[in-house]
């Protein structure tokens, strides 16, 4: 038999260790991992060099914006962006305009991404005005729910516990994830009124707004509705040692609940933030030292259990004014977020198994994004190659997103991807696009 392409000479992340092999693929999957004396016939062989194998890495969290949104990122542009940042798979969250909240808004979605994505895209869906059309956006294959507890978006209204607690229990009859931005849009919005009565406007109006306990009350209040109702909920951008402890009281007692941080939250502290500005602004805000010791000794007992970028462009334009209130929150991060985890992989803060664990192994579990996640034959030949011994700088002018700005622009970092496979397709090379829009795979609920 001859295989498509044969990767020689690979460190390759296999069974939680690295060895040394080579990974032979066939038809868009790894058909065989092993020595190389043992590998099949290939119609093309390619020698990695010594370099790193891992699964492709899994962003589980990721505004790829489009549509009416275009100007901002398109599907073409933000899987480039992902593509580069070593990133196969990207979840795409709805606050789209329109708002992905139907069968019909999620279908039309899907198809205007099949021919522009270079890698693997699901999407998520809000909850619908009438939450008996659940059931139909879980057939057209979302990934999962999204609740955004700061304000309206989706059909479903936030401030109405027992309406949650109804559509939740419909998407635990239907085995759909919920995923929350918490934040309690009470305490926020009575905060920013008072601040903005009170003409404060700067970035520490910013950040006393969005307090920890802000994050606290909706942890509290959703794992409340969830006790009663059941599904499994995934608390997006987790920024607090209060939030993250709340959370972890019920993982303890079983409760189906997991939580994701993001680079932002684990490398910028409000000190930082100050500093560097708007281009800083996101939700919840980057916090204070604590905080940041809470969520890294978090990732450490293994009580985290995915980063996500949490990418989120926007013009320059919208993310400057002299009115903090103003500014559009969000912070592009496909093609920062590998290379600021290696960067602490090098620093010795985080292993290979660690970067694995949180950006393709658990991604993929708790999604249920079936044959991902893992260097296994037999799984999608998503792969992602990293040169561990690169030394740069962030310079988000070569971004390929739309959003050519970061908060971490001039960062030195140590370790980056250097070729991205989608499907055993060779996507990224080097920094540059080598396939066409239509690669990747629209990802539906199994």
């Amino acid at each position: 038999m001859t295989v498509d392409l044969v990767l020689s000479n690979a460190k390759a992340f296999v069974n939680k260790e690295t060895m040394d092999c080579s990974l032979a693929i066939n038809r868009g999957k790894i058909f065989k991992i092993g020595k190389e004396p043992s590998m099949p016939k290939a119609d093309r062989r390619l020698d990695v060099k010594g370099l790193l194998v891992l699964p492709g890495m899994i962003d589980a969290h990721v505004h790829l914006r489009d549509e009416g949104k275009a100007y901002k990122e398109d599907f073409y542009s933000g899987t480039a962006a992902a593509a580069a940042g070593g990133i196969t798979t990207v979840l795409d969250m709805p606050n789209n305009n329109p708002v992905t909240m139907s069968a019909e808004t999620l279908r039309n979605r899907m198809s205007i991404a099949k021919s522009k994505i270079l890698v693997n895209v699901g999407f998520y869906s809000e909850f619908p005005t009438n939450i008996q059309d659940i059931r139909g956006i879980v057939e057209e294959g979302a990934v999962a729910f999204k609740l955004f507890m700061t304000e309206q978006v989706g059909g479903l209204d936030i401030d109405d516990d027992n309406a949650l607690s109804e559509a939740f229990k419909i998407a635990k009859k239907l085995g759909a994830l919920v995923a929350v931005h918490a934040e309690d849009k009470v305490s926020l919005k009575s905060a920013e009124d008072r601040l903005k009565h009170a003409n404060r406007n700067d970035i520490g109006a910013f950040l006393e707004a969005h307090s920890e306990d802000v994050e606290m009350k909706a942890v509290k209040r959703l794992l409340s509705i969830v006790k009663q109702s059941g599904p499994h909920i995934h608390f997006c951008h987790v920024s607090t040692g209060k939030g993250l402890k709340a959370i972890i009281e019920e993982k303890k007692t079983g409760m189906q609940v997991t939580c994701e941080t993001t680079p932002h939250h684990l490398l910028l502290s409000s000190e930082e933030f100050k500093r560097v500005g708007t281009l800083a602004l996101t939700m919840p805000p980057v916090r204070e030292k604590p905080q940041i010791n809470a969520l890294w000794s978090g990732i450490e007992k293994g009580w985290i259990d995915t980063i996500g970028s949490d990418h989120a462009p926007h013009t320059l334009v919208e993310k400057k004014s002299e009115i903090v209130w103003n500014v559009k929150v969000g912070i592009p991060g496909l093609e920062t977020t590998l290379p600021l985890l290696l960067t602490e992989v090098k620093r010795g803060r985080l292993s290979i198994a660690d970067v694995v664990r949180l950006m393709s192994e658990k991604p993929a579990e708790i999604f249920k994004l079936k044959g991902r996640g893992g260097l296994i034959e037999g799984n999608n030949a998503d792969i992602t190659v990293v040169d561990l011994r690169s030394r740069g700088k962030i310079d988000s002018s070569k971004f390929h997103s739309k959003a050519k700005y970061s908060p971490f622009d001039g960062r030195p970092v140590e370790g980056r991807p250097v070729k991205t496979f989608v499907g055993g397709q060779l996507v990224m090379d080097e920094g540059e696009a080598v396939a066409q829009g239509g690669s990747g795979d629209i990802i539906r609920r199994e």
